[in-house]
């Protein structure tokens, strides 16, 4: 919990939004967190921000009817670094509500990877493993869209970001005796990258496990599919699962002959098969099309690797393994066994080959090339 001595606030009029943004304002660094539900929606909806000052914690009702117009400009100048642990989905939030990315940005669980803690380690784990503190988390599953919020939900809110600073410090002290601090300041940048949180519709079918095991015909099909689910989701503003649920979308890919009267024995909802029937068809005709006219030149998911390939992946995966032995880091810190395919198949564009990791890896694993 915050420190006795923590004063946390609750903003929710205007009056106390405009001192909160004072008192930020007179900080060089922010500690910051959101809380935001997506249950019902496509798009996260943004239903608290958090930020710490030296005259306290603020917990900002971004569902009040207030201008956050000031708020936005004192997280968003770029010569106050914010804190944040595991900011990926902060970010997305807070650039779909604002249009841009809070940097520059330190990134607390990002900071512990690379000092040899789990990649994805949590912020309560992180607080007892450097601070010897451990913290409540009786509110995690909290919908922070309802109001009114309950102290002991406020006081939750608050303490993600109450050790954030200190646990910074500790960290950024840890990563500068290692000659890492440029490595996890560049990590966090990353971040920042708007095209990381782009919708991308034909991308789509990345969500969809176990498609890289099906023929290049349903692939596409799926493919075809997930685009179309993506373009809804976001138009409506409805979760993807609401739209066509995953095992519906391979139904229909796998299906040797569809029509409209086929489609609900696939699964699909009566509603959905009056409302979107017709444009679910119209795509998977338009990837039969495409197919017999070639116009799919590969799949869009490699298909399951040859053992050749399986036993190239292993060699260099040794060589990561070993690197990151020696740095004590988890080797998917270096790179992935998808990186790994990935270079294997003749990619360059891949994390192991950029900044920091070029040197401590990546020219290990290109010379390990067969």
């Amino acid at each position: 919990m915050p420190t006795p001595d923590t004063v946390v606030r609750f903003v929710a009029r205007q009056a106390e939004l405009d001192a909160a943004c004072a008192a930020m304002a007179q900080a060089a660094s922010l500690p910051l967190d959101t809380e935001f539900a997506r249950t019902d929606s496509f798009r996260a909806r943004l239903c608290l921000v958090q930020v710490g000052t030296a005259s306290g914690i603020f917990c900002i009702d971004t569902l009040a009817d207030l201008d956050l117009g000031g708020l936005w400009q004192v997280i968003a100048a770029p010569g106050r670094e914010k804190i944040l642990h595991a900011a990926k989905q902060d970010i997305e939030v807070l650039l779909q509500r604002f249009g841009a990315a809070p940097g520059p940005l330190f990134d607390t669980q990002v900071a512990a990877g690379l000092l040899g803690h789990p990649p994805q380690a949590g912020y309560a784990s992180l607080v007892e493993a450097e601070l010897g503190l451990r913290l409540d988390k009786t509110q995690t599953r909290t919908d922070w869209s309802r109001r009114p919020l309950t102290a002991a939900q406020v006081e939750y809110a608050a303490n993600d970001v109450a050790w954030l600073p200190a646990l910074a410090e500790r960290l950024r002290a840890r990563l500068v005796a290692a000659g890492r601090e440029a490595w996890a300041l560049e990590d966090s940048a990353a971040l920042l990258d708007p095209a990381l949180y782009s919708l991308r519709p034909e991308r789509a079918w990345e969500r969809l496990g176990g498609l890289e095991y099906q023929p290049p015909a349903v692939q596409a099909r799926a493919r075809r599919l997930a685009a179309w689910r993506e373009q809804r989701a976001d138009a409506t503003d409805r979760p993807r699962q609401w739209i066509l649920a995953d095992a519906a979308l391979l139904a229909l890919a796998m299906a040797s002959s569809r029509s409209p009267a086929s489609l609900e024995t696939l699964g699909l909802p009566p509603g959905l098969v009056r409302k979107s029937g017709a444009a679910i068809l119209a795509e998977l005709d338009r990837a039969d099309a495409e197919l017999a006219a070639g116009l799919v030149p590969a799949p869009v998911q490699q298909a399951r690797p040859a053992a050749t390939e399986n036993g190239q992946v292993k060699r260099l995966a040794a060589v990561v393994q070993k690197v990151a032995g020696e740095l004590g880091l988890a080797p998917e810190i270096l790179a992935t066994r998808g990186d790994l395919a990935a270079l294997l198949r003749g990619s360059r564009e891949l994390r192991p080959l950029r900044g920091w990791r070029r040197a401590v890896i990546g020219d290990a694993l290109l010379a390990a090339l067969p």
